[in-house]
């Protein structure tokens, strides 16, 4: 009966750039420029975050201000972009249960019940091929993004897959989960997986090896959410058993739980500089904590049924939540207020997530629709119409002007 309250989770493409310097470096330019007017001088402002991060030293100076020009143009682009139905997908001859985008959104990936993951050109809508060999449901895809080169899939059959997208192949099949595996993630470093089960359990896995390294256990109740920080240094997992763990990815030891739900988590994220948790619940409730100590910061209430969702946007200001009863809501990750109530949606919202630029929200319903929203103000952009059944998972392309949402009618739409 506890299945029924899975909500699918679309592992999000993230703003990371292959290789450990360069990755800090984005972080630290999209934070910063945040806070500057584009009318900023961008030396100046290099020079600034130069002060502040030594990894960006002298050498590398001249790109890292290509690269806040780039970021000055994206910003100063018009935010009134009209999404028009490029293509409809008829997938899988069973319900979808998750669809994702590798980085650049040149590749998309879908799950079904029929057992299988299918692997999509974007540009084309082409199916690429059918990545076959569990034996019930495949519940859990990504990419291993920023890389893309992998993916992983998750079943109902207790393993879990690891596929080369160029060819295929099954790299590994790893086995050791005793009830189904609902849940999945790669960390950025695209060296570990880690696997979450009903069967109360986490398992992180060497790619490279195969081989299982750790079981996080301690958890009373079915895992249903998992999520490596940035650095890739802690993992959180959500449970049914209403807590929160924070684990160290080294050792396997649980360093803090997240007490203070009194319901069943159905979502945890870490911020982009991994100073912060949010967790959403079946409490009506999402919680602010912080990320090194366990210690919790706030609880934003303001829905009236069950939180299905919760994300941060990529700069880690500001938090969306999607809710059972038909309302997303914007908070401001420092002051901890509601600053936009996204409402209209005729069912549940359950999925929610930010555009990469962060001033756009996303939201899926079982009222057949996809919504787009101002994220200041909480008007409604667009109404993405077309599906004929709940539309139960949807996400943006890096460059945030391609979205797919995925439907129980067994199609995925793909708009430009």
């Amino acid at each position: 009966a506890k299945l029924k309250f899975l909500k699918v989770k679309s592992y999000q493409t993230t703003s990371v750039r292959e290789g450990r310097k360069y990755r800090n470096q984005e972080r630290f330019i999209h934070i910063s420029l945040s806070y500057y007017r584009m009318s900023t001088d961008v030396i100046a402002l290099v020079e600034e975050i130069q002060k502040r991060e030594p990894l960006i030293t002298v050498s590398c100076k001249e790109h890292v201000i290509h690269l806040v020009r780039r970021l000055q143009e994206k910003l100063g682009e018009k935010k009134d972009h009209k999404f028009y139905l490029f293509k409809v997908l008829r997938t899988h001859i069973l319900p979808l249960t998750n669809v994702a985008f590798n980085k650049s959104g040149s590749r998309f990936i879908t799950g079904s019940y029929d057992r299988t993951c299918k692997v999509w050109d974007t540009a084309s809508g082409e199916e690429l091929r059918t990545l076959e060999g569990h034996r019930n449901v495949v519940y859990a895809i990504a990419f291993n993004n920023p890389y893309g080169d992998k993916i992983a899939t998750g079943s109902f059959d207790k393993t879990c897959k690891l596929w080369s997208t160029e060819t295929g192949k099954c790299y590994h099949t790893f086995r050791g989960h005793s009830a189904e595996i609902v849940c999945l993630s790669f960390n950025l470093q695209s060296t570990l997986l880690a696997t979450g089960s009903m069967d109360t359990t986490a398992k992180l896995w060497d790619i490279e090896k195969g081989e299982e390294i750790v079981t996080l256990s301690g958890h009373s109740a079915e895992i249903i959410a998992l999520s490596f920080n940035t650095t890739g240094d802690r993992i959180i997992t959500g449970s049914f058993d209403h807590r929160v763990a924070v684990w160290d990815v080294d050792t396997g030891r649980m360093l803090h739980t997240l007490m203070g739900h009194r319901g069943e988590i159905s979502s945890a994220q870490f911020n982009w500089d991994c100073s912060l948790i949010v967790t959403g619940s079946m409490d009506k409730t999402c919680m602010l904590w912080n990320a090194m100590t366990g210690t919790h910061i706030a609880t934003l209430i303001g829905h009236s049924d069950e939180i299905l969702d919760v994300c941060f946007d990529y700069a880690g200001q500001r938090i969306a939540t999607a809710s059972a009863d038909g309302s997303a809501r914007v908070y401001d990750a420092e002051t901890r207020k509601c600053i936009a109530k996204l409402e209209g949606h005729g069912g549940e919202i359950s999925k929610v997530c930010f555009n990469p630029k962060g001033n756009c929200v996303l939201t899926a319903s079982s009222d057949k629709t996809a919504r787009l929203w101002d994220a200041a103000t909480g008007h409604c952009l667009q109404i993405l119409e077309g599906h004929t059944d709940e539309i139960f998972s949807c996400a943006f392309n890096y460059k945030g002007d391609i979205i797919i949402t995925g439907s129980k009618d067994n199609t995925c739409r793909i708009w430009h």
